[in-house]
């Protein structure tokens, strides 16, 4: 059977047609010319499944999608190279999707990471004093975590305060590894006094949302783990305090943290007790415009293409995924105290904004701030980390953990 479309220029093969519980169908996609004589030849490859109900992926895109569907485990079909149209070398350079700065899809698979793609290694850090290392949560699911802990006073007299946190990059770059992540959670780990957990989830679009949500709770369960001094980590198992655990994040990752904070308040984490939740510029959207957004009608669409790129399954911008005003359980978010950061020259800072007061007319009942920063854009602080704005932004964020 094969299933044409006008929406996408890629090639898909079914590896098996059975329909999931939710009504959707696991496919391996391959990116490949689009010449009617080629046969399929995989260039590269990855694995997700979409809703049957919904329309075809990447819509910005004008060729042809065919889908080849054939029984599961059957072998593939395959040209050799040399048999290829010599304009397929040229195949390597095009570009599929462009997302410049955040990176650029080629039209073989291929992703380039535009940035976020340096990483150093954990440490004893001399300015802070704080020691860090590398854990692995899952092998089979590559999600892992590096871990940091205050040296001033080790071992420590008493257990500290856990905040498990998550990076930024649009969902698709930058890791805890990067230089800039580093060194932030070395700062806040000093100043507050509390051991880091900074999660290292999958990334768009090789794994495409919600793979990164999904990590994210394995990884703070995999924490969890530790509460009666039985995990695989001992700085957690001896260490931390699971009755005060913060989570923070800043654009992507304070999606994930908030996302994290609605499932914590819905089925729990046995001796965990989420004392507080720190968005830095978060990154939520919605269909309808709000606040200033409608002043800068050129850049709304690319937060829109965004958000399909990194999640092909979505509904749209109104996905309670990235719209908590359209999602009905944001009143179960569990915990009783957020700061949510904004700066007053980002995109996102209406959503911010907005976020308190969708939380506080839910009758959610906790306390949730709302501290803007002047003159400066979307996460300032990483870009700009020794400015005296970004300065005060950290020990904002300090401060909000040490009184959660």
């Amino acid at each position: 059977m094969e299933f044409k479309s006008t929406w996408s220029e890629a090639y898909f093969n079914i590896l098996y047609s059975q329909k999931t519980k939710q009504n959707k169908m696991m496919i391996r996609w391959v990116y490949v010319a689009t010449k009617p004589s080629y046969n399929l030849m995989i260039l590269n490859s990855h694995s997700f499944s979409f809703p049957l109900t919904k329309r075809p992926l990447f819509p910005s895109l004008k060729k042809p999608l065919i889908i080849h569907c054939t029984q599961h485990q059957q072998q593939q079909q395959q040209q050799p190279l040399s048999n290829m149209d010599s304009t397929s070398s040229t195949i390597d350079d095009e570009i599929a999707v462009d997302l410049t700065p955040v990176l650029k899809l080629y039209k073989n698979g291929r992703v380039q990471r535009l940035a976020g793609t340096e990483v150093i290694p954990p440490s004893l850090d001399p300015t802070t004093n704080v020691e860090s290392k590398d854990v692995i949560i899952s092998k089979e699911h590559d999600i892992s975590a590096r871990l940091f802990i205050p040296k001033t006073t080790y071992p420590p007299t008493q257990k500290l305060p856990l905040l498990v946190y998550f990076h930024g990059g649009a969902f698709c770059i930058e890791t805890p590894f990067s230089p800039n992540y580093h060194n932030y959670l070395n700062s806040v780990t000093s100043l507050a006094n509390v051991i880091g957990v900074s999660v290292h989830y999958r990334r768009a679009p090789e794994h495409p949302i919600p793979i990164a949500h999904e990590d994210s709770w394995l990884a703070l369960k995999w924490v969890a783990s530790h509460v009666n001094g039985n995990g695989s980590d001992e700085w957690l198992n001896q260490y931390a305090d699971f009755g005060k655990v913060i989570l923070g994040g800043d654009s992507a990752g304070a999606n994930i943290a908030h996302y994290l904070g609605i499932r914590v308040g819905k089925e729990k984490l046995d001796g965990v007790n989420l004392e507080g939740i720190f968005y830095v510029h978060p990154y939520f959207w919605g269909v309808d415009p709000i606040g200033s957004e409608s002043n800068q009608a050129e850049y709304l669409e690319k937060v829109h293409n965004l958000w399909r790129f990194a999640c092909p399954t979505t509904s749209g911008s109104d996905d309670p995924l990235i719209n908590p005003a359209k999602d009905p359980n944001l009143g179960s978010l569990g915990c009783k105290k957020v700061l949510v950061c904004v700066a007053e020259q980002d995109l996102l800072k209406d959503r911010g904004w907005y976020y308190k007061e969708l939380l506080e007319k839910t009758g959610w009942g906790g306390v949730v701030e709302v501290i803007e920063t002047e003159d400066e854009n979307h996460v300032f602080h990483m870009f700009k980390p020794t400015s005296e704005k970004a300065k005060i932004l950290l020990n904002q964020v300090v401060s909000f953990i040490k009184n959660a």
